[in-house]
């Protein structure tokens, strides 16, 4: 067992997260964590892999947040992707939030797949009912960002900390780093939903979320928010199987935010896999680059 639990013991319990599950793997622990929200005003669940590099507890090392997609929660990134391999080889840890509130009961937000529950979209809803909960953005880039650090601050450096993400949670990560400009060091996504207020996933979420003010739309949009970027210089690389059934159909459009990194002088890597899908088959198969691509930044 890493020694680290023992010195967290005192800060768990002002911070009120509760232990749910803990395993070994590639010589550190896979655990996850719940708490009470004060964003979201319900229990939500979080991930966090302590690689065996955090055993101790002498050593700051840096961090990744990883953003699941839509249907997911905290469970599907460390279960089927096998990224602990590479955080345990590079000293990473890994957190993982779910993907929406849980157990709110918002009228209607079990309705359909793509909005609601597992369907948050990493943005602070503005619109009623959804605007007492479904506040994930808020959630994510402070709520959270703050209870790492400090409930995991023997070991988590604040200063080397990136974000990446599949799907939503692509969208989430680019949106993430370009509205916080120098939070995240480094951002990657896999098949991100890269231009939201141009596709049908981002079209419904952002009217129920957000209401019909396109204006307000733009500011949760990756494409649209990389064409005033005045932050520290960042390099978003983008991963996208060209098999993915959500790309042929215009749900993700990372050409549109190619495009608009080109023209803004933002740099971009899109690289596009012949042959694979939206699955975790394909995560998997270049989770490895990624955690190379973080590495380098947040190691240098």
């Amino acid at each position: 067992m890493l020694h680290i639990d023992l010195d967290l013991k005192n800060k768990l319990k002002m911070d009120s997260l509760e232990l749910v599950s803990s395993n070994k793997i590639f010589g550190g622990l896979q655990k996850v964590y719940s708490h009470e929200s004060s964003e979201l005003k319900c229990k939500m669940n979080f991930s966090i892999y302590l690689p065996p590099q955090a055993d101790g507890g002498d050593v700051k090392l840096p961090v990744i947040f990883y953003l699941s997609g839509l249907t997911c929660t905290e469970q599907n990134f460390i279960t089927k992707s096998g990224f602990q391999r590479y955080a345990a080889e590079h000293g990473i840890i890994v957190v993982g939030p779910d993907t929406s509130p849980r157990g709110v009961k918002v009228p209607g937000d079990d309705d359909s797949w793509d909005f609601g529950v597992s369907a948050g979209f990493y943005l602070d809803a503005s619109k009623d009912p959804w605007s007492n909960n479904y506040r994930m953005g808020s959630y994510l880039n402070k709520e959270l960002y703050e209870l790492i650090q400090k409930a995991f601050n023997n070991v988590v450096d604040p200063n080397r900390i990136g974000i990446m993400g599949h799907s939503m949670g692509g969208h989430g990560a680019l949106v993430s780093t370009l509205r916080n400009p120098g939070l995240y060091k480094s951002v990657s996504a896999f098949s991100p939903i890269c231009n939201p207020s141009a596709c049908p996933w981002g079209i419904k979420a952002f009217t129920g979320y957000l209401g019909e003010d396109k204006k307000t739309w733009e500011e949760w949009d990756a494409t649209e928010l990389v064409k005033k970027y005045e932050g520290p210089p960042v390099t978003l690389f983008l991963d996208q199987g060209a098999a993915d059934k959500f790309y042929i159909e215009k749900q993700l459009l990372p050409e549109n935010l190619v495009d608009a990194c080109r023209s803004a002088g933002v740099p971009v890597i899109l690289n596009l896999r012949e042959g694979y899908d939206h699955s975790y088959y394909y995560i998997s198969t270049y989770i490895a680059e990624h955690f190379d691509f973080h590495a380098k930044i947040l190691k240098a």
